[in-house]
């Protein structure tokens, strides 16, 4: 059917006369710049601030932005300094609520009273800024609230990012949790601990310790928090996690256990231990077997710390000043792993002095059983303390009294460091892993060199590539690895996407699979059958 017969007119085309292209042009239209508004008493051509505080507002807290570009904008712009007349304090400055909203955000920080926060905010400068880098400061160097991995001494904890619980490995004195003592091989949830949300865990020998988001405290294993190594005080066994009461009135964020006592971290900053105060080694006079926590008294009692780390018989505390971050150290002096110059004991925590003269801000301590590491801020490693086996990384089994740069790893910018007996790991940005030190049991995930005599050369004396990890494919972002003198180490290497690798020693079971016959370590990382994300 055509348009005539359907009853539609015909379209009509016009003859239409050529001309050539060259005699046609567009009309030139003078270009018309776009002019900026102003408003109020703003000059045309200002970016106009002024005309709504509420979405500068916004805009800076939905940014996240860091608290020193805060601060920079106070200090480079009087509109960001003044107060902004908004809730729920009228004084303070865009900036100053920004840090607050972003601060509301933390979960620790959320079920904080005015006076609760308040006081943190007062141990932290007197400035939400500040009490934000705090708060940032903590989850970068824990992991807070997110998937972590804990290799203990012949036990294993697994926790999810949603803050469910795995236990598998050495259960002699019910460290596990399972509500048995009996080995346990295979991986399986914390049952009792179902519907609470966990968000750290620390391991020692026959003992675990939990800790729930609203800062709870549950503990499984042996029943005493000091000389944890075999036949030491409290032998009787807690077989599932209990709430440890002597801390229900303190808002735990992290525990770390040593051979001789136990340390937790509250979230205010404040460092509390128990046991091995006998002659006054932590600053009091406490028993062996003592369950009540008691504040490390000194130095630290008015300064926010972020991160403990306890070694076999001293603690590092990583604080946040108003000035910058700075390490802690308390206890046992020998092989110089205080990093103070000397070898001698200190009853109250003392500041490492060093890393003022490396131009050193720490951003994550880590301490082993008989040295110490720390990752910088701008990604430098440094070591300290007994250099046997070469866990120090410098080339060489000396000792180091003061923190020293490693400078096998001067190509790297590290974000996380791991140490055990005398092993180290460091994570790079790029989730590249090395290792270093004592490789006896394969806890270094390398293939161990043969001499000559079929000996193997199992020590690395300079940070080197973990490649095994690097067949992985997986951006690496945790590494845990046993931390104990009395047991044979192994490692756990966690990816960005949750994956996990271990390697080691595996004779308890304490790698999540089953060895082979006449069997008892892995040379090689291998994925556990679990998705932590």
């Amino acid at each position: 059917m055509d348009a005539t017969t359907s009853g539609t007119p015909a379209l009509q085309y016009h003859n239409l006369p050529e001309q050539p292209v060259s005699t046609v042009s567009p009309p030139v239209i003078p270009l018309q710049r776009q002019k900026r508004h102003c408003f109020g008493d703003s000059t045309p051509g200002e970016f106009p601030l002024a005309a709504n505080p509420s979405i500068v507002l916004h805009v800076l807290t939905e940014c996240r932005l860091d608290p020193r570009d805060l601060a920079n904008l106070e200090a480079t712009c009087s509109f960001f300094s003044q107060p902004a007349n908004f809730a729920p304090d009228c004084n303070l400055s865009l900036s100053e609520l920004a840090a607050l909203d972003m601060c509301n955000k933390r979960a620790i920080f959320k079920p904080m009273n005015d006076e609760e926060r308040e006081e943190m905010k007062r141990r932290c400068g007197g400035s939400w800024k500040l009490v934000l880098r705090f708060l940032l400061a903590g989850e970068a160097c824990c992991r807070r609230e997110k998937s972590q991995a804990v290799a203990g001494p012949g036990h294993s904890i697994a926790i999810t990012s949603k803050g469910e619980v795995y236990t598998f490995g050495f259960n002699n004195s019910g460290q596990l949790g399972h509500g048995r003592t009996e080995e346990g091989g295979r991986i399986l949830p914390v049952r009792s601990l179902q519907g609470i949300r966990i968000i750290q865990a620390a391991a020692g020998a026959g003992r675990t310790m939990l800790i729930s988001d609203s800062g709870n405290v549950y503990a499984c294993g042996k029943d005493s928090f000091g000389e944890a190594e075999y036949g030491g005080q409290g032998t009787e066994p807690v077989t599932t996690p209990q709430l440890v009461t002597s801390l229900k009135n303190i808002f735990v964020v992290q525990a770390a256990i040593g051979n001789f006592f136990t340390a937790i971290l509250s979230r205010e900053g404040r460092v509390y231990t128990f046991s091995w105060g006998n002659d006054g080694r932590l600053g009091h006079q406490t028993e062996a077997n003592d369950v009540e926590p008691r504040p490390l008294l000194g130095p630290l009692e008015n300064v926010p710390v972020v991160q403990i780390a306890a070694g076999y018989c001293y603690l590092l505390a990583l604080a946040c000043q108003p000035n910058g971050m700075s390490v802690y150290s308390v206890g046992c002096g020998l092989g110089g792993k205080l990093g103070h110059g000397s070898r001698t004991d200190e009853k109250y925590p003392r500041i490492i002095e060093q890393f003022q003269l490396l131009n050193l801000q720490p951003r994550v301590v880590a301490a082993g059983a008989w040295h110490a590491a720390v990752v910088g801020q701008d990604g430098r490693v440094c070591t300290w303390g007994w250099g046997r086996y070469g866990c120090l990384g410098h080339g060489n089994e000396e000792c180091e009294s003061v923190p020293k740069v490693v400078e096998g790893l001067s190509h790297v910018k590290a974000v996380h460091v791991a140490t055990g007996d005398y092993t180290t790991f460091v994570v790079s940005d790029d989730g590249d892993v090395y290792s270093f030190g004592c490789g006896e049991s394969a806890s270094l995930g390398h293939h161990p060199a043969v001499d000559e005599q079929g000996n193997r050369q199992a020590n690395v004396l300079s940070p080197a590539v973990v490649k095994s990890l690097k067949q992985a494919n997986e951006r690496m972002v945790q590494i845990s690895l046993t931390n104990s003198i009395y047991w044979n180490a192994h490692t756990f290497a966690l990816t960005e996407s949750g994956k996990l690798f271990a390697f080691g020693a595996g004779d308890k079971g304490q790698l999540g699979s089953q060895l082979g016959s006449n069997q008892t370590e892995r040379c090689t990382p291998e994925k556990v059958d679990i998705d932590l994300s």
